[in-house]
């Protein structure tokens, strides 16, 4: 199934993505991170809708503007969690987010999936929660208060980048990249009006944050990929494959630290791959 395929590429961008955000944010400013990210991957994506082309509509470039402010707000808070809290327990709670928010959406909206591509669905929950959890628990990277804070920010980054994912799927594919473009765009406004709000400084100040530029490149290559998943199928199905990112993220960490997969991600890898055949199934 095409949605599931294009789904999962996005889920494995966002894991690399989140994987080198997470290690930046914890070297240096999580808003100048979030910041570089966002304009990077406006660069990106402004080029591949030159490519691609379309014939966006007042209602599409709204869209477009909609996704922003979750994107923007997802990004911001998902790197402030992660220099926080631990990643295992950040990375979970903003991936169940991003996850619920389009499949009550796509349901509200009508869509109606099958008995298997739900039980599927059904299996990706508690996976992506076991893939992304932890031995240690709940864990804080720094103090007991810092922590609960990052947890509070992996929430609202989950619901941040629900929204961003259910306000994409309303994007026809005759529009092209642009609405995704304009996506990026608002987010950066948001990144720096939350750092003002939040009195934090968002300018880029050393060569540490010049590497979010890399991440921003594979942020772009999944929200593109995700666009591509909701024109290829259910947005419920889109979404919930494309918040599997833990996974990848979690593999990529094994592969390059030298990080054990312990027990439960294990059994979390199962249930994603049995959630996989069973959505592809039907």
């Amino acid at each position: 199934m095409l949605v599931v395929a294009l789904a999962l590429g996005s889920a494995a961008a966002y894991g690399l993505s989140d994987f080198l955000g997470g290690l930046l944010s914890r070297r240096t400013n999580v808003w100048s991170i979030a910041f570089v990210t966002q304009c990077t991957a406006f660069v990106a994506i402004g080029l591949a809708s030159l490519v691609v082309g379309g014939e966006p509509t007042h209602a599409d470039w709204a869209w477009g503007a909609v996704a922003g402010i979750g994107a923007g707000t997802g990004t911001a808070l998902l790197y402030r969690g992660l220099s926080r809290a631990r990643m295992g327990v950040v990375a979970p709670l903003s991936a169940l987010g991003s996850a619920s928010v389009p499949v009550i959406v796509g349901v509200a909206t009508g869509e109606r999936p099958t008995l298997t591509i739900w039980a599927g669905v059904a299996l990706a929950i508690p996976a992506i929660w076991l893939i992304a959890s932890e031995r240690t628990g709940f864990v804080y990277a720094q103090t007991p208060q810092t922590g609960r804070a990052g947890l509070i920010d992996g929430v609202l980054a989950g619901m941040g980048f629900g929204l961003m994912f259910a306000a994409l799927s309303q994007v026809p594919e005759a529009s092209g990249f642009g609405p995704l473009a304009a996506a990026e765009a608002t987010s950066i406004g948001v990144v720096i009006g939350l750092a003002a709000v939040l009195r934090q400084p968002w300018m880029p100040r050393d060569r540490t944050t010049l590497g979010a530029a890399a991440v921003g490149v594979f942020a772009a290559a999944a929200a593109a990929l995700f666009v591509l998943a909701t024109h290829s199928g259910l947005l419920t199905v889109a979404a919930v494959f494309s918040s599997l990112y833990p996974g990848f993220t979690v593999l990529l960490a094994a592969l390059v630290l030298q990080e054990n997969v312990h027990r439960r991600q294990g059994i979390g890898l199962l249930l994603a791959a049995a959630a996989v055949a069973m959505v592809a199934a039907g």
